[in-house]
C-alpha cells in the first residue's frame, strides 16, 4: 500500500462516530489541563490510564494522545491571558504574548497560537505519515546491541537537552537508573532491592512515580506560594484576529517552529518544552536588532507555539515505529499498549495498521478540533481560571489518589507516590527537573535487558557494540555529544537557550 491509501485507511478508521467522540474527549480534557495549571498531561494521563483498559486500543490511545496535544494548545491561553503557564512548554509564549496582552493584543496573540499550533500539528502529522514507515523498516535491521546503544544516545540527548546544570541532569538520570534496577533479575527473575517489602518485587510503577512528582509534586510548589500568587484574574479578551503585518512576521516564525520542533520531538529528551524554547532563540537570533522581544513580538508567540506542538505530534515516531518511548508521556503510551496486549515497535504497522494508521489521521482531525474550540470558547477557560485554588487542590488530590489505587489496591502505592511527591519538590527547589529521572526510569530496565541479551548472543564479548555498524555510529553519535556540550562555547549557548529574558 502507498502513503495515500495508508492515510485513507487512517482516515477511515478515525471517522468513526466513535473515534471521533473519544478524539473530542481527549481535546477537551487536554485544552482543560493546559489552562488549569499544576496538572499537566502526565499526571492526566496515568490517572486516565486504567479507564482505557475498557475502551477499544485505538479509541484508548486517541483519546489520549488528544488528550497530549490538546494540552500543548491549552497553556497558551493562560500564557497570554495572566502570564501563567498551564504546562511546562507554555513557559516560553508568556515572555511575549503576555505582554502582547498588557498592549491589548491579546487576540492576535491567541490566534497566532492556535492557527501556528495547526499549522505544526499538520505538519508533524504528514512527517509520521511519511517517515513513519520508513523508521520502522530500519528498526527491523536493529539487533540488541543496536537498541542498548540507542537508549544510551536517548539518555545522553535527555542530558543535552535538559535545562539548567548538566551535572544535575546526569544526577537525575543516574537516580532514575537506579530506581528502575528494583525489582526482578531480568535473566534469574530474583528480587533485588525491594527492601524486604514484597509490594516492590515486580518493580516501581511508573504511574506511580509520574503522578507524585508531576501531579502531587506541582500541588506542593504551588502551595509553597504566597496566595495572591496562586489566584488568577481574567482579562477582556476582544479582535481575535492579526493585522496584515503581524500575519506576515508569524507565518515564517510557524514554519520554522514546526521544522525545529519536529525534529526534535523525535530525539529521546527533547519534545514540546526543549522544542519551544530553541524556536523562541531561533527567532530572536534570526531578528537580531529588528525585533521586540520581550516587548510583545508575535514570533515570539508564533514559533515557540508552532514548536511545541509539532514536538508533541512527531515524538509518537520513535513510540510507534521503535517502540522506545522519547518522553515521559510517551512512555505512559507505552503502558497503554502493554495493556491491551500490543507490543510498541516495528510490527505495530503490519499487525495493527488500522491502529498506527487510525491514529495518526486522528491527530488531524484533532487538531482540527482544537482550533474551533481554543478560538470561541476562551472565555470558558478564563472563567474557570477564577475557581480558587484552596478548591482546586482537594479535587486534584482526589484523582491522583483514585488513580493509584486503581492500579493494583495497595496502600504502599500511595505511600511510594508520597515520597515521590516530596522528592519531586525537592529536587525541583535544588534546579533538578524530573523528566530525566522519569525517563531513565523508563529506559533503564530496557538497557539492561538490551544489554544483557547482547552480551549473551556475544558471548561475552563487549567488542560487540563496537563491531556492529549501528551500535558504533550511535555510540559515536552520543560520545561526540557528550564531548561537545562540554567544551565551554557550547555549553554556554546551552545555557543562554533556557534563560528567560
Amino acid at each position: 500500500m502507498d502513503l495515500l491509501d495508508n492515510i485513507a485507511l487512517g482516515f477511515g478508521v478515525a471517522l468513526t462516530l466513535q473515534n471521533i467522540a473519544y478524539a473530542f474527549v481527549g481535546c477537551v480534557l487536554g485544552t482543560l489541563i493546559g489552562v488549569l495549571p499544576g496538572i499537566g498531561p502526565v499526571a492526566t494521563i496515568a490517572m486516565l490510564l486504567p479507564v482505557t483498559y475498557a475502551l477499544p486500543p485505538v479509541s484508548a490511545l486517541i483519546m489520549l494522545a488528544g488528550i497530549y496535544y490538546g494540552a500543548q494548545y491549552g497553556g497558551s491561553t493562560t500564557s497570554i491571558l495572566v502570564n501563567l503557564p498551564g504546562e511546562s512548554a507554555s513557559v516560553v509564549t508568556c515572555i511575549d504574548g503576555y505582554q502582547m496582552a498588557r498592549n491589548g493584543r491579546a487576540g492576535a496573540a491567541l490566534a497566532a497560537a492556535a492557527l501556528a499550533s495547526f499549522l505544526a500539528g499538520t505538519v508533524g502529522t504528514l512527517l509520521i505519515a511519511a517517515f513513519g514507515p520508513l523508521l520502522s523498516e530500519l528498526a527491523f535491521t536493529f539487533g540488541q546491541a543496536d537498541y542498548f546503544a540507542l537508549m544510551v544516545l536517548g539518555l545522553v540527548c535527555a542530558v543535552v537537552l535538559a535545562s539548567g546544570s548538566l551535572l544535575r541532569a546526569v544526577g537525575m538520570i543516574l537516580l532514575g537508573l537506579l530506581f528502575g534496577l528494583v525489582g526482578r533479575d531480568v535473566n534469574t527473575g530474583i528480587a533485588r532491592y525491594d527492601l524486604g517489602r514484597t509490594e516492590l518485587i515486580d518493580g516501581i510503577g511508573f504511574v506511580v512515580v509520574a503522578l507524585g512528582m508531576f501531579g502531587l509534586g506541582e500541588i506542593i510548589a504551588n502551595l509553597s506560594r504566597r496566595e495572591e500568587k496562586r489566584e488568577v484574574f481574567a482579562r477582556r479578551v476582544s479582535g481575535l484576529w492579526l493585522t496584515r503585518e503581524e500575519f506576515r512576521a508569524a507565518t515564517p516564525a510557524a514554519l520554522r517552529g514546526s521544522a525545529l520542533g519536529s525534529f526534535l520531538g523525535i530525539l529521546p529528551g527533547g519534545g514540546p518544552t526543549i522544542s519551544a524554547f530553541s524556536a523562541y532563540t531561533l527567532e530572536k537570533r534570526l531578528a537580531g536588532q529588528r525585533g521586540t522581544f520581550g516587548a510583545g513580538d508575535i514570533r515570539g508567540v508564533a514559533g515557540p507555539e508552532a514548536a511545541n506542538n509539532a514536538a508533541a505530534q512527531t515524538t509518537f515516531i520513535p513510540m510507534l515505529t521503535l517502540g522506545i518511548p522519547p518522553n515521559a508521556t510517551m512512555a505512559l503510551m507505552v503502558g497503554a499498549l502493554t495493556l491491551h496486549n500490543i507490543q510498541p515497535g516495528p510490527q505495530v504497522m503490519t499487525q495493527n495498521p488500522q491502529l498506527f494508521w487510525g491514529l495518526i489521521a486522528s491527530m488531524w482531525i484533532g487538531n482540527l478540533m482544537l482550533v474551533v474550540l481554543n478560538l470561541p470558547l476562551i472565555g470558558l477557560w478564563v472563567r474557570l481560571l477564577q475557581v480558587p485554588y484552596r478548591l482546586m487542590v482537594p479535587a486534584i488530590l482526589m484523582f491522583c489518589m483514585i488513580g493509584v489505587w486503581s492500579l493494583n489496591g495497595s496502600s504502599f502505592d500511595l505511600l511510594l507516590m508520597a515520597f515521590f511527591a516530596v522528592l519531586g519538590f525537592v529536587m525541583a527547589r535544588l534546579g533538578c527537573e524530573g523528566a530525566p529521572l522519569l525517563l531513565g526510569l523508563i529506559l533503564g530496565p530496557m538497557m539492561e535487558e538490551s544489554l544483557r541479551r547482547a552480551l549473551l548472543l556475544s558471548r561475552g564479548d563487549w567488542s560487540t557494540f563496537i563491531t556492529r555498524p549501528i551500535s558504533a555510529t550511535l555510540l559515536a553519535v552520543a560520545l561526540a555529544l557528550l564531548v561537545a556540550v562540554l567544551l565551554p562555547t557550547l555549553r554556554r549557548k546551552r545555557e543562554e537557550a533556557f534563560r528567560e529574558e
